[in-house]
């Protein structure tokens, strides 16, 4: 692996780490300040990744699946950064703390609008994230070093749509609910 897939998984691993400090700051010390200062480091990770994934091209290096992977990486840390955090913070609190109810799984048009908020949001991500591509691409000006940032570009579009497609369907079938068991 090269340093930017390197980078990419230590930029998981500490966006998790600086969640789960800012939950635990937060929920189990009491700390509200200490905990929201955790949860701001998440941008700082992304800058991070950000900055080196960009000098890397800048200075030379031709462009690999990881570098356009770090794009993605980016533009779905921001999309999403503010719903993942809402979503361990509900966990955190429910299993952790045993507070609040239990996050319940969406069934029907709750599901169908829950799905396209999401899919909305992988647009954002994209928009971001291509966003980023399109920009190196640019200015690199050399389409065989750029040319997994083309093709990654070009196979994102691709599963973005089919996300749209998919939350789209969940308005003409929705999700059923599930039966309960009788005993």
């Amino acid at each position: 692996m090269n340093l930017i897939a390197w980078m990419i998984v230590a930029c998981e691993i500490g966006f998790w780490v600086a969640i789960l400090a800012g939950m635990t700051a937060r929920y189990v010390f009491n700390k509200k300040r200490l905990g929201l200062f955790f949860l701001a480091l998440t941008p700082v990770i992304d800058a991070a990744l950000l900055i080196v994934t960009a000098s890397d091209l800048i200075n030379g290096a031709v462009a690999t699946q990881a570098h356009a992977i770090a794009a993605i990486y980016l533009g779905v840390s921001v999309a999403f950064g503010k719903s993942m955090i809402h979503w361990a913070d509900e966990r955190f609190l429910y299993y952790v703390k045993r507070q609040g109810s239990k996050p319940q799984k969406k069934t029907g048009y709750a599901h169908a609008r829950h799905s396209m908020k999401g899919s909305l949001q992988h647009v954002l991500a994209y928009l971001i994230g291509g966003s980023f591509l399109a920009g190196l691409i640019y200015y690199i000006g050399d389409n065989a070093r750029t040319e997994a940032l083309q093709q990654m570009l070009k196979l994102w579009t691709l599963i973005l749509g089919i996300d749209l497609l998919i939350s789209a369907s969940y308005f003409i079938w929705p999700k059923p609910e599930k039966a309960k068991k009788t005993e």
